[in-house]
């Protein structure tokens, strides 16, 4: 069994490998890198706030989230 943040678990994305990402709702809450993406080459996880704006910009890796619904 690996662990879900394992960088040889094929099913997650890298992380900060884009500077742009969409988000539902059912996404939240938002966190930078997401839950479906490696952690071990990545910054720390850090939760953003988008609910209020609907944008929300990473601190660590300036990735800009854009809340879709």
């Amino acid at each position: 069994m690996t662990h879900p943040t394992d960088a040889t678990d094929t099913s997650l994305d890298n992380a900060c490998t884009r500077q742009e990402y969409e988000v539902s709702r059912q996404d939240l809450p938002l966190s930078c890198p997401s839950l479906e993406q490696k952690l071990w080459n990545s910054h720390p996880r850090v939760y953003l706030p988008i609910e209020e704006t609907g944008t929300a910009v990473c601190p660590y890796c300036s990735a800009l989230y854009r809340l879709v619904d």
